[in-house]
């Protein structure tokens, strides 16, 4: 009889998920951990099962840009997948944005919010996208007190009707590029009747069927660079469903992302409302850009812990050389360094979701809003490289079926493939960071540095002794590193990239080790509570992924 591979099974992406559950377990209150047991496992069944298969059922159907109808008329419509169509329903309906603003959820909305969303988006083919930027786009208005278009915007941002739900967009890339936006050439001009229209193209715009999208311009007359532009607000159609002066060129052919309706724009007088003054545009929008990599930290997260969950669960059923491939020692050894990765990148994300949380509920410190500030860049550009590695691992773990894109495989790497270049590549925020620590003085990285060692000097298992030694020296390294060359600017740029992977991957094995603690502590205190009790508790999951992770190389500082 002929052999056919069963495909990998997914379980229940919530109850299969030994750190999520017992991150909740950690931080989140009792209560309300009780509270959303059964949302968290009900979107755990849901990811694993119906979309999941409706996902790979209709991974060949890609958006279409339909230019013109059947009598002439120039109409730009993009149709979207049919998947898509139901992620908005299910954006709105299950809160994916608005669950970030709810205030029963006081302190901890962000966590609550980036749950569900690590539960669904891996079988929502990148619908986070469009649902970054529309929580960037509240966020936005409402720091900037623009009242009059947070009362017009927000309710629609934020609703939980899919009838009344907006999607924002985010346009700043033009063809003078995406990291340089003071080269912005797209103009801003006044009418005789005090209205602003925008003339330019936008080069590389995601999620082009959006309602609305937030926008940079410079106003005629405004000096060249950053500051002379302007934050515009625009509304994409008019009340009779026409393109507002905006005409779609083209969509984009990616290597990845290819549901997601990235598009060319030409903006030939689009109606537009300054958002908050005249300058200073690219200040304006760092809320945006904050939530964006925010975003972009989480998606790390779910789409590395998605191939981990495939890679696991193909080895049980690939039988090669006599046994599963989960029995087979250098295998399992793969899958451990790919977990070890995983956690990692987990633990960074929901570490700065954690903080978001508490500085929007208004009950931030100083020294979270300072780790918040140095920990966004650092954590976007962390997990990002990271998810790109462990979806290189997983799909090779496949063997030959990881390289057929009708497995649905390869997407995992094309897809995160954007991680890293998306909202700033890892060059780009590297310098970024060590622009922020010379304006002052380096006080971040004692802040960040502080948080990182106040974890460490916690860990009371002496298992993990040899860890946080690793930890410690990485922090003490990075810091003399950077008060030794601070001031010889070329070899400063030029260890940027390894001072900021550094500093990630410190905060990531800090954060593992804390993780790791707290669950032998509870193991010791009464075995029979934990979710998976253990013979050897030195030996819990947690524990020997933090050690694992300490070996693979945390110091990349030369």
């Amino acid at each position: 009889m002929a052999f056919f591979q069963a495909p990998p099974i997914l379980g229940n992406q919530y109850d299969d998920d030994r750190v999520l559950r017992e991150y909740h377990a950690r931080v989140l209150p009792p209560e309300l951990s009780r509270e959303l047991g059964d949302t968290f496992r009900e979107l755990g069944g849901l990811s694993s099962q119906e979309l999941y298969h409706a996902m790979l059922a209709n991974q060949h159907d890609e958006p279409r840009l339909v230019q013109w109808d059947a009598w002439g008329h120039r109409i730009d419509q993009i149709e979207v997948s049919s998947l898509w169509k139901h992620a908005q329903r299910l954006a709105a309906e299950r809160g994916l944005v608005s669950s970030g603003y709810d205030a029963k959820f006081g302190p901890f909305r962000r966590v609550v919010q980036f749950s569900l969303n690590y539960l669904l988006q891996p079988s929502l083919d990148v619908y986070s996208c469009p649902l970054a930027m529309t929580d960037g786009a509240a966020r936005t208005l409402m720091d900037l007190d623009a009242t009059t278009l947070v009362e017009r915007a927000v309710p629609h941002l934020l609703s939980t009707d899919p009838a009344t739900m907006w999607t924002s967009g985010q346009w700043m890339t033009e063809r003078t590029g995406g990291s340089d936006v003071g080269r912005s050439e797209t103009m801003a001009r006044q009418t005789d009747d005090g209205q602003w229209r925008l003339y330019g193209t936008k080069w590389f715009t995601s999620a082009t069927t959006s309602e609305m999208a937030l926008t940079l311009a410079r106003p005629e007359g405004n000096p060249e660079g950053g500051r002379g532009l302007a934050l515009f607000y625009v509304e994409t159609r008019d009340r009779e469903g026409r393109l507002n002066g905006i005409s779609i060129n083209r969509l984009k052919d990616k290597l990845g992302t290819r549901k997601v309706p990235t598009a060319e724009l030409t903006l030939d007088g689009t109606v537009a409302t300054p958002v908050k003054g005249l300058r200073d545009g690219v200040r304006n929008i760092t809320p945006m850009l904050t939530l964006t990599r925010t975003w972009n930290s989480a998606a790390a997260a779910w789409s590395t812990r998605r191939a981990l969950a495939l890679a696991e669960a193909y080895a049980r059923t690939r039988v090669a050389f006599g046994a599963p491939l989960a029995e087979k020692p250098l295998h399992v050894d793969t899958l451990e360094e790919m977990a070890a990765e995983t956690e990692a990148t987990f633990h960074v994300a929901f570490w700065l979701t954690e903080i978001l949380g508490r500085v929007e509920d208004g009950g931030g410190t100083d020294q979270d809003r300072a780790v918040l500030r140095i920990l966004t860049p650092i954590a976007k550009l962390t997990t990002a490289k990271q998810a790109v590695s462990v979806a290189s691992e997983a799909i090779e773990s496949f063997g030959g079926a990881g390289y057929v894109e009708d497995t649905g495989l390869p997407r995992l790497l094309a897809d995160a493939q954007v991680l890293p270049i998306w909202e700033g590549t890892t060059n780009v925020l590297s310098l970024d960071i060590l622009r922020a620590l010379t304006r002052d003085g380096g006080d971040s990285l004692r802040v960040l540095g502080e948080e990182i060692s106040r974890r460490l000097d916690r860990v009371q298992a002496s298992s993990l002794d040899r860890a946080v030694e690793a930890g410690r020296a990485s922090l003490e390294h990075a810091r003399s590193w950077f008060e030794s060359i601070h001031t010889d600017a070329g070899a400063l740029e030029a260890g940027a990239r390894r001072f900021a992977l550094t500093l990630g991957r410190t905060t990531a094995l800090a954060l593992l080790l804390e993780h790791a603690d707290a669950c032998l502590q509870q193991e010791a205190s009464d075995p029979n509570r934990g979710a998976y009790p253990h013979r050897d508790r030195d030996r819990h999951p947690a524990a020997t992924r933090a050690l694992r992770y300490a070996m693979r190389g945390i110091d990349l500082i030369r």
